[in-house]
């Protein structure tokens, strides 16, 4: 993995210090690394949309895209400068406007994309894909694609990065070497047990895995005694969204969390909850009913949401 990975001392954070620049080396499923081939055979970046759950590669393999077709590219987000229409214009035109000196393709890569104004933004942008036609490309990142405009999917190539049940565990696999690599690499010792769970609590968001795995490693081992802390953090944030009726907290906990096997999860919410709750009774049935859900509904995110959405309304906290 290391020549292929950005590993300047100056980064600090391990997301960015061993960030991917080939796509070969990216985590994804092999039919999403055949597309970016393809583009990589005929030398060309088309306009993109990749969209797909949190931290699951998308920007990682448009940088990487950029890279091996020696792109010009800037990166802009969404979610901050990407929401002002004025800002917005003003950097996409003084870049996609000027030619590059070396005859190199220009990229704006748009990350979290469905952040941005639907009735102001993305309609510009749309004018702008024609405009720059002759000189640059877009790629759109997003977790959400139905938050883009048609305009946008029309004029882009989209590719979901939706993992396939089959895709799980050879994935898994693949990024349980990678932090192997990365935990030797930074001189840090671990149980394989330890790293198992990790990756399993927070898979396949590979930002949040590696994120979690540096704050571990600050004590230069990563052994079973960080499962009890970590168990300990996960219930106290469930106990402090509830008591505090945050539902965005507690929408964050749903996130982190639903990966988990569903009926592994009902228990866990259990466990955590019956010692806080002044009536146990309602908070029995209330888990019960929506543990008896799990079975049947076509979205477990949503099932989990409206259980302790449920709990938020009906349990008084001690």
């Amino acid at each position: 993995f290391g020549d292929n990975m950005t590993t300047t001392p100056e980064q600090f954070l391990w997301v960015e210090r061993y960030r991917p620049r080939l796509i070969q080396d990216c985590v994804l499923p092999e039919s999403v690394k055949k597309q970016f081939a393809q583009f990589i055979k005929k030398g060309e970046v088309p306009n993109l949309l990749l969209s797909g759950t949190a931290g699951t590669g998308k920007t990682t393999i448009a940088r990487a895209l950029c890279n091996e077709l020696n792109c010009d590219y800037i990166i802009i987000n969404g979610s901050d400068e990407g929401r002002q229409i004025d800002t917005l214009r003003t950097k996409i035109r003084q870049f996609a406007s000027a030619v590059s000196f070396e005859g190199k393709t220009k990229v704006v890569i748009l990350d979290e994309a469905d952040y941005m104004n639907r009735d102001s933004v993305q309609p510009a942008l749309r004018g702008f894909i024609e405009q720059f036609a002759e000189n640059c490309r877009f790629i759109f990142t997003c977790n959400y694609a139905n938050k883009l405009i048609d305009p946008l999917h029309s004029r882009t190539t989209v590719i979901d990065f939706k993992l396939a049940p089959s895709d799980r565990p050879v994935l898994a696999a693949k990024f349980m070497d990678r932090m192997k690599y990365i935990l030797s690499t930074e001189g840090v010792e671990y149980q394989e047990k330890v790293l198992a769970e990790l990756l399993m609590k927070y898979f396949p968001d590979y930002r949040r895995v590696l994120n979690e795995l540096q704050r571990y490693s600050a004590g230069g081992v990563i052994d079973e005694g960080i499962l009890s802390n970590f168990q300990e953090v996960n219930a106290k944030a469930l106990v402090e969204s509830l008591k505090g009726k945050d539902w965005r907290k507690m929408r964050q906990w749903v996130a982190n969390n639903v990966d988990t096997d569903p009926q592994a999860i009902f228990r866990q919410i259990y466990d955590i909850l019956l010692p806080e709750v002044k009536s146990p009774a309602r908070l029995v049935l209330d888990i019960a009913d929506y543990q008896y859900k799990a079975a049947f509904v076509a979205d477990q995110e949503i099932n989990l949401t409206a259980c302790l959405t449920q709990i938020m309304v009906d349990s008084e906290f001690k």
